[in-house]
């Protein structure tokens, strides 16, 4: 077994559904991946998902953990992980068929410590013309857009900054996640926000200062949900807000180990 699909969700079978749905479809061998389903206190019918897909995914395991924290899902897949490589997905996302094949093949190559690709928008309605020009505006690599965890980098492989591999597809080696001591807390209810952290930012800019090698391969690639509710001014701001304290995390540890 080569890599470990670990999948945290909350309340939302029938996206989940949708992304276990494209895992079972993987060109990668079914017996050399796992996909583990950590359910951080789900109250609507997503165990049931997960055992009704035992027959199209040969090696899926279910845990429940009532503990709010998007990382303290991440965590508990890191830790029943049975392989070195650890793909993190979210569980709205909907895989290409060769994405698994796709990051196995990027880490053959030994100095790759973080693989990502693209993250194209599936979007549940039009977005709204800003979204849409915010979209389209181009970086130094090609599209993207962080609020919405978008990203297009073209057809090529490519060195990338780390910073631009997102949670919802995010694949590291487990040795590389341990040295940067796992995520910070992050992706808490609304209600709980001034409990967060900055999540896999934190992971990149360990990855960053060790200058580690981190690769965009247009093939490891997933569609990600865009909901309506996320296509709005009011969401863009409470997003904003949230990266502040985010930044303000990282700032403020980054001050204290300089102490």
């Amino acid at each position: 077994m080569k890599l470990s699909v670990i999948i945290p969700t909350r309340n939302r079978a029938n996206l989940l559904h949708t992304t276990l749905k494209s895992i079972s479809l993987q060109t990668f061998p079914s017996n050399e991946f796992e996909t583990i389903v950590i359910d951080n206190g789900s109250t609507d019918d997503t165990k049931q998902v997960v055992e009704n897909c035992n027959k199209d995914i040969k090696n899926i395991r279910y845990f429940y953990d009532p503990t709010p924290g998007l990382h303290v899902g991440r965590h508990k897949g890191l830790k029943e992980a049975r392989t070195e490589l650890l793909v993190y997905a979210d569980d709205d996302i909907e895989a290409f068929p060769d994405w698994l094949e796709a990051i196995n093949e990027s880490f053959q190559d030994n100095e790759v410590v973080l693989v990502g690709g693209k993250d194209l928008p599936k979007w549940e309605t039009e977005p709204p013309y800003w979204i849409y020009e915010m979209w389209m505006d181009i970086n130094d690599f090609g599209h993207s857009l962080g609020y919405l965890s978008i990203l297009d980098f073209g057809n090529k492989i490519i060195e990338i900054d780390p910073g631009y591999v997102w949670g919802c597809n995010f694949s590291i080696r487990k040795r590389t996640l341990l040295e940067a001591k796992g995520f910070h807390p992050d992706g808490f209810p609304q209600d709980m926000i001034k409990y967060r952290g900055d999540g896999e930012t934190s992971i990149s800019n360990y990855i960053r200062k060790n200058k580690y090698k981190t690769i965009y391969n247009p093939k490891a690639s997933v569609y990600h949900f865009v909901p309506k509710n996320r296509m709005t001014i009011d969401y863009f701001c409470k997003r904003a807000f949230n990266q502040g304290i985010s930044d303000s995390f990282s700032d403020i540890r980054d001050k204290l180990i300089k102490c």
